[in-house]
């Protein structure tokens, strides 16, 4: 079954595929659908090909026929695809090989016979795009964004959620092996060269927000080399002195050698020492607050300026997990509820850790739903490598401990340690203990919530429990609180009340 309706009835409406962006870019075409929340949507299918429209820019000024060919090809097919599934929201943007090639407006021409309505983006619409991809992903995002394409690389200014003296710069993946040809030091002189045109990034506090697939492939490496436990580069951060170090050593490596670590592709591999020098050159002259890498780009930027400016400022963690996690028990409702209830005994430090405590709630909630035998694992799984936005990689691992404790395993992973203060660790840990001890109390019932409190009273841990819901007082539930009191260093009790006695203990 084709069009609208029939997509209605294939996907549950939380999830239905509703959004897409065709990217004609230098190095690929892609189609991206989208489904879920406005604020954090979801990838809901992903396609690229590697038509290459911009390799030979520099020495001819226009798109190969072959690569045209094959890029017509493609998007071909994403037209029925998108035409299929009954998708009508479709933004079809074409970038710098496009935009600088003599053969561009006629390639256009036979990309609108196959029934799409491509846009044209200037430089600055593309810098824009990119910005607000990384506003979008990091909330209150000060700083550059410099987003590496195969034709170009451009540079925008971000802060106060908006962006401002954007630039586009002719230094695009496919563009730089012309210039590295020439040796080192030309290299570098041609980069200042253009580096040049954005010399009021330097003006401009804050970290350089890295935006492209060459760039995460540069933090693949990095998060290879490190051990890392997770695998979504999205968020990494680096100090420049160590980001530079490790462009320094990448720049000197064989594709061969990098396309051998996982996260780097062979198309990727290639285009990387090149751009690794050029880094090292942006660093010098930018000098910017370290390096930041946002999974989030021009596509996500595109659909990012569509949402009204009230839903740009809810929280895309709480958004992206609410939609996630609904579907699967997590109850946003319960679990601010479940929040609400373990609050006195998680005492956080500060530092966001509400909104955390509440994401691990609803993920820990999730997580009950799973089969036992699974459930320790994939809750860890989500936690660490599912892409959330709006936090860091301390963050996940604070969430991860939290889901862990939840499941029973409170004790604090060595490869969490590198990631967050081992305090921080052990203070989410302590979120998930109470968490599972609500869900012990009463299934994590709406009622059972209700009619209980959890507080601290002159170093004791006090669990009250209506005297209606006396029954719900079991060994298994004593056993939960004395295993949170002992994580938090309190002693322990257990009391049976009336409603009225409730309400005096607070």
């Amino acid at each position: 079954m084709t069009g609208k309706a029939g997509s209605r009835r294939l996907h549950p409406a939380g999830d239905r595929p509703d959004r897409a962006v065709i990217d004609i870019g230098s190095n690929t075409v892609r189609l991206v659908i989208y489904s879920g929340s406005r604020r954090a949507p979801d990838v809901w299918l992903n396609e690229k090909v590697s038509a290459r429209l911009g390799r030979d820019l520099s020495a001819t000024g226009r798109m190969p026929d072959k690569s045209i060919q094959l890029a017509l090809s493609a998007l071909g097919r994403f037209a029925t695809i998108v035409s299929d599934i009954g998708i009508e929201d479709v933004q079809t943007v074409a970038t710098a090989a496009v935009r600088d090639a003599e053969n561009g407006p006629e390639f256009l021409e036979q990309v609108r016979a196959l029934g799409l309505q491509p846009r044209l983006l200037s430089g600055e619409e593309e810098a824009q795009a990119a910005a607000f991809g990384v506003i979008g992903a990091f909330p209150g995002a000060q700083g550059t964004v410099a987003d590496l394409g195969g034709g170009s690389l451009e540079l925008v200014q971000i802060e106060h959620g908006d962006c401002h003296d954007g630039v586009s710069l002719p230094l695009g993946t496919l563009r730089l092996p012309s210039l590295s040809e020439k040796g080192p030091a030309e290299f570098r002189k041609a980069v200042e060269k253009e580096m040049a045109k954005a010399g009021w990034a330097a003006e401009h506090p804050g970290p350089l927000y890295m935006v492209g697939g060459t760039w995460r492939a540069l933090a693949a490496y990095t998060m290879s080399k490190d051990g890392s436990p997770i695998s979504d580069p999205h968020s990494l951060r680096l100090d420049t002195e160590t980001a530079d170090k490790i462009a320094k050593k990448v720049a000197r490596m064989q594709p061969a050698e990098l396309s051998a670590i996982q996260g780097i592709s062979s198309s990727r591999a290639a285009g990387l020492p090149d751009a690794a020098a050029m880094l090292r050159v942006m660093l010098a002259d930018l000098k910017p607050e370290g390096v930041v890498f946002s999974s989030w780009g021009l596509r996500e930027g595109l659909l990012f300026q569509q949402i009204p400016p009230g839903a740009r400022g809810q929280d895309p963690l709480l958004a992206a997990m609410s939609h996630f996690s609904i579907p699967r028990g997590g109850s946003a409702t319960l679990a601010t509820l479940i929040a609400a209830w373990t609050a006195d005994a998680s005492t956080p430090s500060g530092n966001g850790a509400e909104r955390l405590r509440l994401a691990a709630t609803m993920l820990a909630l999730a997580a009950a739903r799973i089969e036992p035998n699974l459930r320790l694992r994939t809750a860890y799984g989500w936690a660490m490598d599912k892409r959330w936005l709006g936090i860091g990689f301390s963050d996940r691992a604070r969430i991860a401990a939290a889901v862990r404790a939840a499941c029973g395993k409170p004790a604090i992973l060595d490869e969490l340690l590198p990631l967050a203060d081992e305090q921080a660790l052990r203070e989410a840990a302590g979120w998930g203990l109470a968490i599972r001890l609500c869900r012990r109390l009463g299934g994590g019932s709406r009622v059972s919530v209700l009619t209980s409190k959890l507080q601290r009273q002159d170093g004791k841990l006090v669990l009250w429990i209506d005297e209606s819901r006396r029954q719900l007082a079991t060994d298994s539930v004593a056993g939960d609180l004395k295993s949170l009191a002992q994580w938090l260093g309190l002693e322990y009790e257990m009391r049976i009340g009336e409603p009225a006695e409730l309400s005096a203990a607070d």
